[in-house]
């Protein structure tokens, strides 16, 4: 219940004071990146229940002679990276945080496809709600391997608490200025997640 308030209160207090950036933030992008402005795509929340995920848009349209997307690294523009460097990009998710979607502190919300190829215990990591800022993304983020990071969702759904939820909030922000693990090795993000030997343990 305390997690829940603190949420509330705290994404809409954040939606209000970035009222004067977000629209500037938009603007910018829908300049530099075209339109829509917002990418919304449907992600397991909690108990993998779907939901629609709502954030800037990072990347550029383009197709290949296929008629299939680029991969992201071409995709990707300096403006895009800088978005996701300072995390800005992830401003709109305070509404899904608002709405009950996602909570501020928790496992990030990957894809659906995902949900199958999970181990019993990596599943785990959607006891809880989805979150804007996790223990991984302090412990690494993208610059993580799958492994890696379902091990750190799982021990943060063992030992969740409000006051580790501030530290993460506390330590995400030093992460922001830093600007470490956006991307994997050789990846312009993170690469996909095909499954694990210890699916079928």
């Amino acid at each position: 219940m305390i997690k829940r308030m603190f949420d509330v209160l705290a994404s809409a207090l954040g939606l209000l004071l970035l009222a004067p950036v977000i629209p500037i933030l938009a603007w910018q992008i829908r300049n530099k990146l075209g339109s829509p402005v917002l990418f919304r795509q449907t992600r397991p929340g909690l108990h993998g229940q779907p939901f629609q995920m709502v954030k800037f848009r990072t990347m550029r349209d383009a197709i290949g002679p296929d008629g299939q997307p680029l991969p992201d690294s071409e995709r990707m523009t300096p403006f895009g990276s800088f978005l996701r460097s300072a995390s800005l990009d992830e401003l709109p998710e305070l509404w899904n945080v608002l709405k009950g979607d996602m909570s501020l502190v928790g496992p990030r919300p990957l894809l659906m496809e995902y949900l199958p190829l999970y181990s019993p215990e990596q599943a785990r990591r959607h006891a809880v709600r989805p979150g804007v800022t996790g223990w991984a993304q302090i412990n690494g983020r993208n610059a993580l391997s799958w492994e890696e990071k379902f091990r750190l969702d799982v021990w943060y759904v063992d030992n969740q608490s409000f006051w580790l939820d501030l530290k993460i909030l506390a330590l995400t922000v030093k992460k922001v200025f830093v600007r470490e693990g956006i991307s994997a090795a050789g990846e312009a993000t993170m690469a996909k997640f095909t499954g694990s030997a210890a699916r079928d343990k």
